[in-house]
């Protein structure tokens, strides 16, 4: 079976998807060196466990009003438009941080990349949502997508720091370029999308189950944003692995994400998701502490192991358990993965004033407590299930 029959995508529409998934990939390249080169940068710029917190979280603000916004500018510019103006910003920010290490524009090159991510994320995630029939195995593939570039990223970043740490920002511009050019060339709209009457496009905020789903993946975002963003500094810093060997289990986290989101598209179809949910967040939640608690190397990489293949699928999980009429517009889109990234806001900076004061290993073990609040809220969905409420 093909690909695009497997996904149920109508022949007109498959160059489209393909060029979304290439586009995601590549916002998993550049979103996710932030966190492999970040150590280089702070070696070379100076930069404190504060102003480390601060810029990841200035990515996830930009990624925030990006979401935002993409769920709007569409309705004034059109969709193309949109994402490749939008999401440019991406290259500009690799761009500034390779120039200057001055405190105030490493924030807004970080701000920049957000801005460029959340734009990507809010449209590629409408368009597999509006443009596949088989819906969660099509969001599973997507989010896969990025993870394989998740995945590159490091690699990139260690055979970059030996040289040149600007060299990989470089590269991952070049290939976001490229992404722009295929997004152009596709069928995808370039016409102002026209709105509803009547303000119907807004009636998911009176929603319960909206914003039920929404703080699952509040919590979600912030655990995710937080690992890729502090790891290689957790174990770099703490001693447990050399630098190298800390941006290798970047990628290796990245490597069972994409397995474990593989898995949950094959898997869709043939058990509950909300099931699925709460057994990837306890397992999530063992894994997480069995990394944490653990001095020996081959138990900490088996945590790790547990913990990118378990996290893998909340994310596009959740999102196809969401009302079709919620992930089928981009203003409920951008308001669910806006508020989501709030999450990938705040936890950084906790992280990193955590750090300042009992180090970084402290820092980083408040990520559980995320983790905690995520499966209380995947159990209360689970019970509004049971009780027939959607």
């Amino acid at each position: 079976m093909s690909l695009s029959s497997f996904l149920d995508i109508r022949t007109e529409k498959k160059s489209l998807v393909y060029s979304i998934y290439y586009l995601y990939l590549c916002s998993g390249l550049a979103s996710n060196l932030l966190g492999a080169i970040l150590p280089a940068m702070q070696v070379e710029y100076g930069m404190s466990y504060a102003l480390r917190g601060y810029v990841l979280s200035a990515h996830q603000i930009g990624n925030f009003l990006a979401v935002l916004l993409a769920g709007f500018v569409p309705y004034a510019i059109g969709r193309k438009n949109s994402t490749i103006m939008m999401g440019s910003l991406t290259v500009f920010g690799l761009m500034i941080m390779t120039l200057t290490g001055n405190p105030f524009l490493l924030i807004l090159a970080f701000a920049f990349t957000g801005m460029g991510r959340g734009t990507i994320t809010n449209i590629t995630n409408v368009v597999v949502n509006e443009n596949t029939g088989n819906k969660s195995a099509g969001l599973n593939i997507l989010h896969a997508s990025y993870a394989i570039g998740a995945f590159i990223s490091p690699f990139a970043a260690v055979v970059a720091t030996k040289y040149e740490w600007r060299y990989a920002a470089w590269l991952f511009a070049a290939f976001m370029i490229s992404a722009f050019i295929f997004t152009g060339r596709s069928n995808m709209s370039s016409k102002p999308m026209k709105k509803e009457k009547g303000g119907a496009d807004f009636f998911f905020l009176r929603s319960f189950s909206f914003w039920l789903n929404t703080t699952i993946m509040f919590f979600y975002v912030a655990v995710e944003a937080s690992l890729t963003g502090w790891l290689v500094t957790y174990f770099n810093d703490t001693g447990l692995m050399s630098t190298s060997l800390s941006q290798s289990m970047q990628s290796l986290l990245w490597i069972m994400i994409l397995l474990g989101r593989l898995c949950c598209a094959a898997l869709s179809s043939r058990f509950n998701k909300i099931i699925m949910l709460i057994v990837m967040a306890v397992m999530m939640m063992a894994s997480f502490i069995l990394m944490m608690s653990s001095s020996s190397t081959i138990l900490i990489v088996a945590g790790l192991l547990g913990l990118g293949f378990f996290m893998s699928g909340v994310y596009p999980t959740t999102l196809s358990t969401m009302d079709s009429r919620y992930n089928g517009s981009t203003i409920a889109t951008g308001v669910c993965i806006s508020t989501a990234t709030v999450g990938g806001v705040l936890l950084p900076i906790i992280i990193g004033q955590v750090a300042e004061v009992s180090g970084i290993a402290g820092g980083i073990a408040t990520i559980f407590f995320a983790m905690v609040f995520m499966l209380a809220f995947m159990l209360l969905k689970f019970i509004r299930f049971k009780k027939g409420i959607v």
